[in-house]
């Protein structure tokens, strides 16, 4: 086996997680009856055909778009595993899902904040103020959604499968068989984590937006959306640079990032662990998978045998 691990990603889903290998997605979820249910699928980047999209300042719009593709299917799979779904989503509703999806973080993250400082533009003509001013709006209406997302009771629980993904990909970095105990033993803070990808793009965005000057509202906007692939760009670049390096400098940078993930973390309970090892072991070559790791998909299943064979064999003896 090779020291050098590979570059693993993931998200939590409904009563799962998510993983994504070089190779393949899986999504690993518990069903109603306590059973772990894993999907598969090859990883189809368009990277692969057009390689000039896997160059720096490039590869993080093709992987924040690819990203989002994969996990609003992993959710609708999620869902239908869960038991919270019937069925999950055709095409054309996943196309429609996102385009809505899109449209209301523009809203939320783009249109109100430029729109709402333009109330304050009788104090100041500074364009560059404005702008930055503007940049901070934007990173307090995120603090501030990121916050009340996180005391829902339902996203708790999604967010506790966030907190399994995160252990796990650290027991695995760290060379460790993927066990229960094992993974409970990280911390559920990456430094590769999507919130800390979101928050530099705030960070990034003003900068970027700060020296645009201030035109009409609707040019404002259009520049936003605009820019948006350099800016996803340069916060991919600075997340991956992150995740590789132990400069104290970059290790300082991102710390904001990490404290934010207490609040989209939380610490998950062994039957999360579970379902996130088996998660990941669905991504890793077999010869990555050390020995010692367990099968806690057919532990599930032999567990839920002897519960459902309780019942008959309390019957007879009656």
């Amino acid at each position: 086996m090779s020291d050098k691990k590979l570059m693993v990603g993931g998200q939590a889903v409904i009563e799962g997680v998510m993983m994504r290998g070089p190779k393949l997605t899986a999504t690993a979820v518990r069903d109603p009856q306590g059973k772990i249910q894993v999907e598969t699928k090859p990883v189809n980047s368009i990277g692969d055909r057009f390689p000039l999209l896997k160059k720096p300042f490039l590869r993080g719009t093709v992987s924040l778009i690819e990203s989002l593709v994969i996990g609003m299917k992993s959710l609708s799979y999620s869902a239908k595993m869960a038991g919270e779904e019937d069925e999950q989503l055709s095409d054309k509703e996943m196309a429609g899902t996102i385009v809505f999806a899109l449209v209301l973080a523009s809203v939320l993250f783009i249109a109100i904040p430029t729109g709402a400082a333009k109330l304050i533009h009788g104090a100041t003509e500074d364009p560059v103020v404005l702008n930055l001013l503007e940049g901070c709006l934007r990173l307090v209406i995120f603090l501030l959604y990121i916050w009340g997302i996180s005391r829902m009771k339902d996203i708790r629980r999604v967010f506790q499968y966030h907190g399994a993904e995160h252990k796990t990909i650290f027991c695995y970095e760290a060379g460790l068989p993927l066990t229960v105990e094992n993974v409970q033993k990280f911390p559920r803070l990456h430094p590769r984590c999507g919130t800390n990808f979101l928050l530099i793009v705030m960070l990034v965005s003003i900068f970027v937006f700060a020296f645009l000057g201030w035109p009409s509202l609707w040019e404002r906007i259009a520049s936003r959306i605009l820019l948006l692939p350099v800016v996803a760009g340069i916060s991919y670049e600075i997340i991956r640079l992150a995740g590789r390096s132990q400069n104290s400098l970059i290790q300082t940078a991102i710390r904001p990032g990490l404290w934010l993930q207490y609040l989209t973390t939380r610490p998950p309970d062994d039957e999360m662990v579970e379902v996130a090892i088996e998660s990941l072991k669905a991504v890793l070559p077999e010869e990555e998978i050390l020995e010692g790791t367990p099968d806690y998909i057919h532990k599930a299943e032999a567990e839920n045998e002897v519960e459902d064979s309780a019942p008959v064999a309390a019957a007879v003896t009656e």
